[in-house]
């Protein structure tokens, strides 16, 4: 068996007249994500850390932002992808856990939403996603609500 640990990290800034989609569920709020697909940091830092584990690169090289086909792309189509690129390699996810970093929208509310969405795209149990919300304690371009954060780790298991 061998065993394949990756880390993910993202940011994108927040801008007015955005959705807001964050683990691959829609929240209601006046500013989302700005980006050239969706900008779902959650999801980026996920496929980041899936993809570094297999030795597969980052995610701009899969789906660069030069690409228009990649405009406005969801999130979950991407994170699916990379799903696809490694179970081509033989690995499968066996969990993975997640920080969000944001002072508005507030996570705490959707968090088992956004457990479900990531479990459903990767294949594996609800329980073996950890998402976690903070704040940055009003400090910097996140406690002046200017972006939003996310970090993830992630096991990759090849039989």
């Amino acid at each position: 068996m061998k065993i394949r640990v990756g880390l993910g990290y993202d940011v994108h800034q927040l801008k007015k007249g955005r959705p807001c989609v964050l683990g691959g569920v829609l929240f209601d709020s006046l500013l989302g994500p700005d980006g050239h697909s969706d900008a779902d940091v959650l999801l980026h830092a996920i496929c980041d850390a899936i993809l570094g584990a297999a030795g597969l690169r980052d995610i701009g090289f899969h789906f660069p932002n030069t690409d228009s086909s990649f405009k406005n792309a969801e999130s979950r189509d991407l994170l699916k992808e990379v799903m696809n690129l490694v179970s081509k390699e033989g690995y499968r996810v066996e969990n993975i856990d997640a920080t969000l970093v944001s002072e508005q929208p507030k996570i705490s509310p959707k968090i088992q939403a956004i457990k479900d969405s990531i479990a459903g795209l990767c294949g594996i149990e609800a329980n073996a996603v950890g998402v976690k919300a903070t704040t940055s304690e009003k400090l910097g371009f996140i406690g002046r609500e200017e972006g939003l954060e996310a970090q993830a780790v992630v096991l990759l298991i090849k039989d």
